[in-house]
């Protein structure tokens, strides 16, 4: 059974760091599109960032450019989302998932996902 396990969330002030992982189980992903997307309380589900298999295509949703990285390292399973210069607009719960295929923004074309880490930034 294939599974992505995020961790690295947590309660930090404006301006804070975190770093968040995803660890994939069950299957390698490695040929494997992944993202990660994130939820605030009363809204839709949003796109973050995506990194292709190899590591070499990136994408970030234009509100974390400049501030956040996605990685990945595949010889762990693992992928990662470096976030600075946090805001309060950050907080949400934060998703990895992963899809056959190139990057995408699309939540919908995600065929596994997490069961998320929240992330709280106080200001």
């Amino acid at each position: 059974q294939a599974q992505l396990v995020e961790s690295g969330g947590g309660l930090v002030q404006a301006g804070g760091s975190l770093r968040l992982s995803c660890a994939a189980s069950g299957r390698t992903f490695s040929n494997y599109a992944m993202g990660w997307f994130r939820q605030a309380p009363g809204k839709e589900r949003e796109f973050v960032a995506t990194i292709s298999w190899s590591g070499g295509g990136t994408s970030y949703a234009d509100f974390v450019k400049g501030r956040f990285t996605i990685s990945r390292d595949n010889a762990k399973n693992t992928v990662y989302l470096q976030m600075n210069s946090l805001k309060p607009e950050d907080t949400a719960v934060y998703y990895c998932a992963a899809r056959r295929g190139r990057i995408s923004s699309g939540a919908r074309e995600y065929d596994y996902w997490g069961q998320g880490t929240q992330v709280t930034v106080s200001s």
